[in-house]
Formats: structure tokens, sequence, C-alpha cells
């Protein structure tokens, strides 16, 4: 039997176009699950993707692009989850390239090009973060950000509690996923122009939000990572400034003793840290089958 596939789309205000990208979604996978999840939206979201014969669930407020993803991901019920925008954007055409990958892949994500980045400074912010990803899990990720993507859904369900309600799931998730030692493929897709509205991301306030994700999950699978850069940053400035003292003053002043002593705590919370996530690893690992 050919797998089942669940195809969430989260949606707010988008009335004007949910419609015909549910309706070329359910001609391409007529066999197949589609869902809607209306964030509370203020116009007819929901009535048009009904219309269109999406499975709609409905928010009693805006809570956020990530938290209608979860809201999804609980009610699917297929064996992948293909999570792509409602705004028109991605092609249900894509859909073909990312679910033929899988199994062999826990997860595929559709990868934009360079020319259908928003702006040159999002297009820069996200060089930025993409490097910093693959720092966080020593692998080549191409695009953190994009919210196309198939995954298994038994992989899927095991990061729910760790998604925010905000943009910034596909951060986190893609993250979990390559921490968890599970395999990540990407696959370039088409862009199409959005049909309504603009988008809701904002550089600097998203930006800050990101970065503060990749670090709590780069101390949460793989502490040593941000510890140990940071240790020796401080080592490097004490002795630094021991150099400099010594050379102009023949001493060894406070504020060498205090980097080298910050130095070093950072460097055994790192050990500690990681020694906490190696218990937690060995625990999931051995837990009895169910739990």
């Amino acid at each position: 039997m050919p797998p089942k596939i669940s195809i969430i789309i989260p949606v707010y205000n988008e009335a004007g176009c949910i419609g015909k990208l549910v309706s070329q979604t359910r001609e391409l996978f007529p066999d197949q699950e589609v869902i809607v999840v209306n964030d509370g939206s203020t116009d007819d979201t929901a009535l048009e993707a009904e219309k269109a014969g999406a499975m709609v669930y409905s928010h009693p407020y805006n809570m956020g692009n990530g938290a209608a993803v979860k809201t999804g991901m609980r009610k699917a019920s297929g064996d992948i989850m293909v999570l792509m925008d409602g705004d028109n954007q991605h092609d249900p055409r894509d859909i073909k390239k990312l679910i033929e990958l899988i199994p062999k892949y826990d997860m595929v994500v559709g990868m934009r090009k360079k020319s259908d980045q928003a702006s040159f400074f999002r297009f820069s912010g996200n060089i930025f973060f993409n490097w910093l990803a693959s720092y966080v899990a020593k692998f080549p990720v191409k695009d953190l950000t994009s919210g196309f993507r198939a995954i298994k859904a038994k992989t899927a369900k095991n990061f729910i509690h760790m998604l925010p309600n905000s943009y910034s799931y596909p951060t986190t998730i893609t993250l979990g996923v390559l921490r968890n030692g599970l395999s990540v493929e990407y696959v370039p897709i088409s862009i199409r122009k959005r049909v309504t509205g603009k988008s809701q991301l904002k550089l600097a306030k998203d930006g800050v939000r990101f970065f503060m994700i990749i670090v709590k999950i780069c101390t949460l699978y793989s502490p040593m990572r941000v510890f140990l850069p940071v240790s020796f940053v401080l080592f490097v400035l004490g002795m630094s400034r021991y150099a400099y003292t010594y050379y102009t003053q023949k001493v060894f002043t406070n504020m060498s003793a205090f980097l080298f002593i910050a130095g070093l705590m950072i460097f055994m919370m790192g050990l500690i840290s990681e020694q906490i996530c190696q218990m937690r690893y060995e625990k999931t690992e051995n837990a009895p089958e169910g739990e």
C-alpha cells in the first residue's frame, strides 16, 4: 500500500487565494488528506477552503503560524506530512518532488533560489542563519526557514512539543531532526508570486528569534558547540590582558584572573551540560516501546 499523505496548510486571512490552492492540491492528490488550519482569520478564509474540499480546523483567534502547524500535525492521520504555506507561493506540483524521497530521508525540504528571496537583506540574513545552523548541526543547511517540507509523521510528532507558536517552527524542526541523527535532503522548488498581502516576517524581530532558537537547540543537543567557543574567547582575552599588563607593568591584574576563571567556569558548565545531554539520550534509547 502506498503511504497516506497529509498536506497541512496553515493560513491567516488568505481568502483571496486559499480556495485556488486547495483546489489545485486536491486535483493533484485526490486521494490524500488536505488539512487547512485557519488561524483566527477575520475574512472568509475558512469558508473558501471548505468549499474547495479541504478539512478545515479553526483557531478561535490568531495564535501564530507555528501553532497552526502543530494543530495540523495533531489532526493529521497520514504516514507522511507535507507542510506548505497558504499564500499561494508554494506550487502543489512540487509536493511530488518531496514525497518521492521519503522514506529514504526522514525529512525533505523545498529549497528556494536566490532570486526567490524577498529582498537582499532577507537573503543576507538567511545566509547567516544557514551558516550558523550548519555549524550547530554539523550538516550543510541550505534553507533553514523554508516552510515547504515533507516529513515522516512519526518523526514530526516527536517534535511537536518543541515547536514554537511563531514563524520560526521550520528552524526548530530542522535542527531537532538533524541533531537527533535523522536524515534531511534539500530539493530545489519554484516560488510563485503572492496573490494577497505581504510577508509578516520582520527582519530584526524575527532575526533575533531565529538566533535564540538556534542557540537554544544547540545547548539542548550539543552544548559544547556554544560553551567551548565562549570559553575559548574568554581565555584568549585573559591571556592577551595578562601579556599586555606583564609587558607594560610586570603585574598580573584582577581582570586577567577574572577572564581566566570565567573561561574555566564556562568550560566546566559545558562539560556538565554534555553529561546531562548524554544521559537524556541514553534514557530515550532505553525507554520501552511506546514511551
